[in-house]
C-alpha cells in the first residue's frame, strides 16, 4: 500500500481521518478494513461523469477486502441535487437492505458528496458514510465538515442535514483527470481559504505554486477547515466565515439556473464582496486589487453580467438570512475576515458597490 503523504484528524464527535495521497482509491478497501470497518455492505453512490473513471477501481478494492458492494449512479450535475434524486438514493439503500452496521461511500465531487451524505443522514436516521472526493472543490472544502444539502426551487442548499463522515479518502491522482474548468472551480474555494486564514497560502496562488504542489494546498485548506469545524460544528458562529463569497456566489448560481459552476460563482462573489467592502470602508487595508488580480491570473471570473437587483433578490432566499438581517463575510485584509450583519434592505447597495457599475 502506498505511503500516505498527509493524514489530518478532524476532532469532532466522533472524530475521523482525512487521508490525502496518491492511489488512495486503489487501496480504499485495505484502508477501510484496517482502520474503520469490519466486513459489511457498502453502497457506493456516484454520478455519470465519475463512474467510468473510478467506480471499478473502488468496487474492485472493496470486494477484494470482503466488503459486499452495491452501486448507484445518477446523472451528473447540479440539476440532480434535488428531492427526486435523494428519494431514489434512499429507496436504493432500503432495497439493498443496508443496516446501521453498513456504510455509504460518496465517490465524486461536491454534488455526489451532498447527495450521498444527505441520504446517509436520512436513512435509518443516520448511517455511516465515507467521502471519496474526486474534484478539487470536494477535496479542499465540501468533503470535510459534515454539511450535506440539496437545492430547492427557492435557492441553493436550503434542505439538508449535518452528518460527519467516518473518513475522507482523497486521491490526488484524480486531479489529473479533471477538466480545466472543474479544477479551477475547486481552486476558487482554495483561494477563498487563503483570504480567510493565511497570507502564506494566498501567496501560493499569487506565485503559481498550486500546480507544483496541489497536495500541500489541499492539506492546508483541510487543516484550516478542520479547526473551524471542531470549534463550531453546527455553524453557530465562526464556521459562517467559510461562506466568504457565497452570498453573491449562490445568487449568481441561482440567476444562471445553475449553469454557472459553483466555484466560478464563488470566485465572482469573492471579488464582488472584496470591492464592496473596500469601497464601503469596511476593510483594514486594500484587498480588492490583490484578490481580483489573483483570480484573474487563475482564469477565474471577477464579475457577473447579472444586475444588482437580480442578485439581491436571489440572495434574499439564502440560508444566511435571519429574519430581517443577512450575514455577510467581509475580508478586512488577507488572512482576516469578519462577520457583518446588515438589514436585508441594505443588501442591494452593498452588491451595487461591488459590481463597480
Amino acid at each position: 500500500m502506498s505511503i500516505f503523504s498527509k493524514q489530518i484528524h478532524v476532532n469532532t464527535s466522533p472524530g475521523y481521518e482525512v487521508i490525502i495521497s496518491h492511489d488512495v482509491l486503489k487501496n480504499c478497501g485495505e484502508w477501510l478494513h484496517y482502520n474503520l470497518l469490519s466486513p459489511c455492505k457498502i453502497a457506493v453512490i456516484t454520478d455519470s461523469n465519475v463512474s467510468p473513471l473510478y467506480l471499478k477501481t473502488v468496487t474492485d478494492s472493496l470486494t477484494n477486502w470482503n466488503f459486499t458492494v452495491s452501486t448507484y449512479i445518477f446523472q451528473a450535475g447540479e440539476n440532480s441535487k434535488n428531492f427526486d434524486t435523494l428519494s431514489n438514493i434512499v429507496e436504493f439503500l432500503a432495497a439493498e437492505h443496508l443496516t446501521r452496521s453498513d456504510c455509504v461511500a460518496a465517490l465524486g465531487g461536491g454534488v455526489v458528496g451532498d447527495m450521498a451524505g444527505f441520504a446517509a443522514a436520512c436513512y435509518l436516521r443516520g448511517i455511516r458514510y465515507v467521502q471519496m472526493p474526486t474534484t478539487m472543490l470536494a477535496a479542499v472544502d465540501s468533503s470535510v465538515g459534515g454539511k450535506t444539502a440539496i437545492d430547492l426551487k427557492a435557492g441553493k442548499n436550503l434542505a439538508g442535514a449535518f452528518l460527519q463522515p467516518s473518513a475522507v479518502l482523497c486521491d490526488l491522482a484524480c486531479l489529473k483527470t479533471l477538466p480545466q474548468s472543474v479544477l479551477l472551480g475547486g481552486t476558487a474555494e482554495a483561494v477563498k481559504t487563503g483570504v480567510l486564514c493565511d497570507e502564506t497560502l494566498f501567496a501560493l496562488f499569487e506565485n503559481g505554486s498550486l500546480s507544483n504542489d496541489p497536495g500541500e494546498v489541499i492539506a492546508r485548506c483541510v487543516a484550516y477547515k478542520a479547526g473551524v469545524v471542531e470549534r463550531d460544528e453546527r455553524e453557530q458562529g465562526e464556521r459562517k466565515l467559510l461562506n466568504l463569497g457565497h452570498t453573491v456566489g449562490h445568487a449568481i448560481e441561482k440567476c444562471s439556473n445553475y449553469t454557472t459552476p459553483h466555484g466560478q460563482a464563488v470566485a465572482a462573489g469573492l471579488a464582488i464582496i472584496a470591492r464592496s467592502a473596500e469601497r464601503l470602508n469596511w476593510t483594514l487595508e486594500p484587498v480588492a486589487d490583490r484578490i481580483t488580480a489573483c483570480l484573474t491570473e487563475l482564469d477565474l471570473p471577477v464579475n457577473t453580467l447579472y444586475s444588482a437587483e437580480a442578485l439581491a433578490d436571489a440572495a434574499l432566499s439564502d440560508k444566511k438570512r435571519f429574519g430581517g438581517e443577512i450575514t455577510l463575510v467581509i475580508p478586512e485584509k488577507i488572512g482576516l475576515c469578519t462577520l457583518k450583519k446588515i438589514p436585508v434592505s441594505k443588501l442591494l447597495p452593498v452588491i451595487k458597490a461591488g459590481l463597480g457599475r
